[in-house]
């Protein structure tokens, strides 16, 4: 019974970043919480907080935009829907149920080692075809201007870190505490795809953002370390960043083949 709220939550970020239809998001938001409360006590605060979380991003649109207002009121955004469910769990709740464990203990496997450093080369060959084939890439402004280019570049990073931060370290974690590996795996990717669907990632991005999230996932729950996953998010987010410039400005950067 547990996995009908939880399904209901990540169905209605479905709704409100990827459609969006708001009369139909929010009530299964709300639905999923109160179904919570009565299933059990336990998982509807988890819910909660994940709830909490996604609600504050749905209040702005995230569509890709590098003008000073947007890069404010974007960034804003994303802190809070981190922090707000982070301060509920530590000052309401009273409780750690979750963390951002930097680094884990244990030694990393010779196929973790080799993945950080295939990333890139998947990224390479895929994205700009992506991009560009696709005509994703206009989904993202055309930008020449050096200011712009920094708070791009700036822009892409710290929203790859912020995908680790709230649905692998928030959302993954807290759905953890209630259900095996693949489910809470399947549920916090539900949300993820959703969000990247709305920033930008189209057309038939899913088809590699959809394994993107569920392993990175996957990996955090073998390697316990935010460090790991967010260093592997980074090195494919330097591509998108690359990739999508070079789509717009086909003599800059001609590395790429397509």
């Amino acid at each position: 019974m547990k996995l009908v709220p939880a399904a209901m939550l990540s169905i209605s970020a479905f709704f409100l970043f990827a459609l969006p239809i708001w009369y139909i998001a929010y009530p299964l938001l709300v639905g999923a919480l109160v179904t919570a409360f009565v299933v059990d006590r336990g998982l509807a605060k988890d819910l909660f907080l994940i709830g909490v979380g996604v609600g504050i991003v749905s209040w702005t649109s995230v569509e890709a935009d590098v003008g000073w207002p947007s890069f404010i009121r974007i960034g804003a955004t994303l802190v809070l829907a981190v922090s707000v469910p982070l301060l509920i769990d530590r000052f309401v709740f009273k409780r750690k149920a979750y963390g951002f464990p930097w680094r884990s203990r244990e030694k990393k496997t010779r196929g973790e080692i080799a993945y950080l450093f295939a990333v890139p080369f998947l990224g390479w060959a895929l994205l700009p075809f992506y991009f560009i084939r696709s005509g994703a890439y206009l989904n993202w402004p055309n930008i020449t201007d050096t200011s712009e280019l920094v708070r791009f570049f700036i822009g892409v990073n710290a929203v790859g870190t912020w995908d680790e931060l709230f649905f692998v370290c928030t959302c993954f974690a807290l759905l953890r505490r209630h259900f095996p590996v693949w489910q809470a795996n399947v549920l916090q990717a539900t949300i993820f795809v959703s969000f990247l669907w709305e920033l930008g990632y189209r057309e038939w991005a899913p088809l590699f953002t959809i394994p993107f999230a569920l392993l990175q996932g996957y990996l955090f729950s073998k390697t316990r370390s935010l460090g790991y996953v967010l260093i592997v998010h980074l090195l494919f987010d330097a591509i998108v960043f690359l990739a999508i410039v070079h789509a717009h400005n086909r003599d800059w950067w001609p590395i790429f083949v397509y």
